[in-house]
């Protein structure tokens, strides 16, 4: 008995050896070749944390009391102020005013802007601006109690109200200029394009900065006009508190502390950022213009329009943040230069301006947070507000940095061992992904090069950290000939690069020249025309290489940067070149690229649908879709401007999609929501993704609509039923299965209820304990959901008659859950 017992074990370890599954890579090969130690561009600012220890949620605004007591005061999307002692060793922050339940935030609504009375040290007055209800703008008067760190929420004296059609371009931005006035900026009231008309209208507040006089009150107004408003004396309905107009989104103006001068960031629209300096009853030109440009046509009439001291195209941003004349004591050699910067890509410009004359403009530095704001204290110091919740301050570059040599062509990087067959260097891993990007259905090839003996640190549901001087390289082929494989072309070669001090990623690419011989390193972005032969003719495709600044957009903090190397994407059988298939997360593991053994069980990790494999749920193929596609930037934290959460982690009610009113205009469709159950063509999500114009999704890098994912979208929007989401006791409170019929022939159907978001698995076995059939599924909502089983193995065979068990895993954030069940199979 002894001996047939060893016999056996002795026949198991044999057939498992025999049978034992070849790693896609067998060891780790040292990267000797595609070696670049990256350093960045040279900056000429330190942009340095400060406050460390002191917690920010989706801070918009920094500012000072002017009262000599060197406060901070952050404002807080939500309807918070925050206050602390101007010191960086400070632990903790006091809440100055708590107006959460009056504000209507998210998005760009929200506390938007605090101003303190010039007088404040005297009579304790202050002011902010906010959005309210459903939906209006807000300036109130508030006072601070005896406690100076705590003012008197039930003080507020409401000063002006202006309703706005929609939920975004709300200005916000209020500050006291030289003359005691309160200076506020309203946006032309939402939607792409000014589709009200407010611009160019002094009739209307909106999309003006406003000028008025807090101290007093006139007629019905709860403040006065300064009788030198330009408009003061129109009888055509003008509005007579209006200081400048035809502005289209003014997100944050200052006051030169030196010269009084009122500098301004105006947000374009899909091609422009500005900086207008704004002088009393001037003109700014939108919506005739953006920037130095007609806008929507090729010519227009600009006469007394006033036109911006510098412009920037969003090929190095995307929306504007205006910031201060920088007049501290610290950094001379900033004094007198305007800080301004981008919120997408966070690039920092240092612009100088005299006599009416432009003296200098160029990028300066670059923050690691999307740029919500700048601020300044009391002497003068300029910080960045960063909305992830860190706060920055703007310093000298103490250690001056090394100009790193980007190698001018490909073959000189080391990627190939040889240019014209492409074989990789040594030490180079190829990988693929679940749910590929769109890029105008340009096929890709995609290669990781890890310093030698450095590691990734892994995580299951959130963004990977890789060492520095890391590389993610993609290669992007047409196929010239549409559905012919070997006519396909290599068009670029593009780099993601992680800088050598750990303070972020950048991107550069490479052209391909005609002759598939080598690339060519762009200093910026480009275009190139392709003939490509369609099904029925040959078409002109303009294939657009972006800028090293474009590349940020969307390799985004928010995102970790890197966004197709994670669990959920590489969580994937891959052919690897010695033509050995193993699941890539196995293989990694298997050679020690990770910073800890994950295992050889890839089941337990989150796994993207491919959104071509109608064998996966239509849900989980558009989450997975929508991850990939969006939600690098529509996240928390993201640069995306809206509250969707788009990650396929987030349960459907988390991503705000659902019978939500668009935040960046409706498109003109009355009862437009984010995304329509049943009704695709009142789904902005969707109509957006359709569109080619510049207000179409994603923006960039996309010009030809992805018709497979459409279809996909619009399939599931259909398939959705009306939801009760707001109703969450509705959902079901405890984990449970069950299967019916049972028995039953030919299918039975496998029902569990979620009570939290979760991973499962479904699995049956026969009843000597093997797995004849399982299926993993992505982040599931709580719900009740089913999976139908038709009696089949994994390979499609149909089972016997007999009795089968199954079982329901279902993995969350905090909980593990499991059952089983018993049914019978009847033939």
């Amino acid at each position: 008995m002894i001996k047939l017992c060893y016999l056996s074990t002795l026949i198991l370890i044999i057939s498992d050896i025999l049978l034992a599954q070849p790693y896609g890579i067998d060891e780790r090969i040292a990267n000797t070749s595609l070696q670049i130690n990256y350093s960045g561009e040279i900056r000429e600012i330190n942009i340095q944390r400060v406050f460390e220890n002191v917690s920010f949620t989706n801070p918009l605004f920094l500012t000072h009391s002017g009262d000599k007591t060197n406060r901070i005061f952050v404002v807080q999307n939500s309807g918070q102020i925050l206050v602390f002692p101007n010191n960086p060793d400070i632990q903790q922050s006091k809440i100055f005013l708590d107006i959460r339940t009056r504000v209507t935030s998210g998005g760009e609504k929200g506390l938007l802007g605090l101003a303190f009375h010039p007088s404040y040290s005297l009579n304790g007055k202050f002011y902010v601006s906010y959005t309210t209800g459903n939906l209006k703008s807000r300036i109130s008067e508030f006072s601070v109690s005896e406690n100076p760190d705590s003012a008197d929420a039930e003080s507020e004296r409401i000063l002006l109200e202006v309703n706005q059609p929609q939920g975004n371009h709300n200005g916000g931005m209020i500050a006291f200029g030289k003359d005691g006035y309160l200076y506020i900026s309203f946006g032309d009231g939402g939607g792409g394009g000014d589709p009200y008309h407010n611009g160019q209208d002094p009739k209307t507040l909106l999309g003006a900065i406003l000028r008025i006089d807090v101290n007093g009150t006139q007629d019905t107004l709860q403040y006065k006009i300064p009788e030198d408003n330009p408009f003061t004396d129109a009888a055509d309905g003008s509005r007579h508190e209006i200081f400048a107009y035809g502005l289209r989104n003014p997100w944050r103006f200052s006051f030169d502390r030196a010269t009084g001068m009122l500098w301004c960031g105006d947000v374009g629209q899909g091609q422009w950022e500005e900086v207008d300096i704004i002088r009393k009853g001037q003109n700014y030109g939108w919506n005739v213009m953006e920037g130095f440009h007609c806008y929507g046509s090729s010519s227009c009439d600009t006469s007394g329009l006033s036109l911006p001291i510098v412009e920037y195209s969003h090929s190095e941003g995307y929306s504007i943040t205006g910031g201060y004349v920088y007049r501290g004591d610290e950094q001379n050699h900033l004094y007198g230069t305007y800080i301004y910067g981008d919120y997408g890509t966070r690039l920092i410009w240092g612009l100088r301006y005299d006599n009416n004359q432009l003296l200098d403009n160029k990028i300066i530095g670059q923050s690691p947070s999307p740029i919500s704001s700048f601020g300044e204290d009391e002497s003068g110091e300029v910080y960045v507000v960063g909305y992830d919740g860190k706060i920055y301050k703007i310093t000298v570059q103490s250690d001056p940095q090394t100009a790193t040599e980007i190698p001018d062509s490909l073959s000189k990087s080391g990627l190939y061992k040889d240019i014209l067959t492409r074989e990789l260097s040594p030490g180079l891993i190829p990988y693929d992904v679940n749910s590929p990007l769109w890029s105008d259905g340009a096929q890709k090839e995609r290669i990781l090069a890890l310093p030698d003996t450095t590691k990734i640190s892994f995580e299951m549901d959130t963004p990977w950290t890789f060492p520095d001087n890391s590389i993610i390289i993609k290669n992007f082929l047409l196929e010239l000939e549409t559905g012919n494989p070997q006519s396909r072309k290599m068009v670029e070669t593009r780099f993601l690069i992680k800088r050598s001090d750990n303070s972020g990623w950048d991107g550069f690419s490479y052209m391909w020249n005609n002759e598939q011989t080598e690339a060519v390193l762009l200093p910026g972005s480009n275009k190139r025309s392709f003939i490509i032969q369609g099904p029925d003719s040959s078409y002109t495709y303009d294939y657009y290489f972006p800028s090293r600044n474009e590349c940020l957009k969307c390799h985004t903090p928010a995102a970790g940067y890197v966004l197709g190397v994670k669990t959920a994407q590489l969580n994937k059988d891959y052919t690897y070149p010695n033509d050995v298939t193993d699941n890539q997360l196995r293989t990694l593991n298997h050679i020690r690229l990770f910073n800890k053994d994950i295992g050889d069980n890839q089941e337990i990790f989150p796994k993207l649908a491919n959104p071509s494999d109608i064998s996966e749920s239509l849900q989980d193929r558009v989450r997975s879709y929508l991850d990939a596609n969006c939600a690098q930037c529509h996240q928390p934290g993201g640069t995306g401007v809206s509250t969707m959460d788009l990650r396929y982690t987030s349960s459907l009610s988390e991503t705000k999609l659902i019978n939500e009113n668009p935040e960046q205009g409706d498109l003109g469709i009355n009862g437009a929501k984010l995304i329509l159950p049943g009704y695709p063509d009142s789904s902005v999500v969707f109509l957006r993704m359709s569109r080619t114009d510049d207000k179409r999704m994603p923006p960039l890098a996309v010009s030809v609509p992805d018709s497979t994912g459409l279809k996909l979208l619009r399939d599931w929007i259909i398939s959705l039923q009306p939801t009760n989401l707001e109703k969450p006791a509705n959902l079901p409170q405890k984990f449970s299965i069950k299967a019916y019929p049972n028995p039953f022939n030919p299918t039975a159907k496998i029902e569990y209820t979620l009570p939290q978001p979760a991973f499962v698995k479904v699995s049956v076995h026969d009843i000597t304990g093997k797995v004849v059939f399982n299926k993993n599924f992505n982040m599931q909502q709580a719900g009740i959901h089913t999976m139908p089983w038709n009696g089949s193995d994994l390979s499609g065979k149909t089972l016997s008659s007999g009795l089968y068990f199954y079982s329901v895993t279902a993995v969350t954030q905090t909980q593990h859950f499991s059952q089983t069940g018993k049914f019978i199979l009847i033939k």
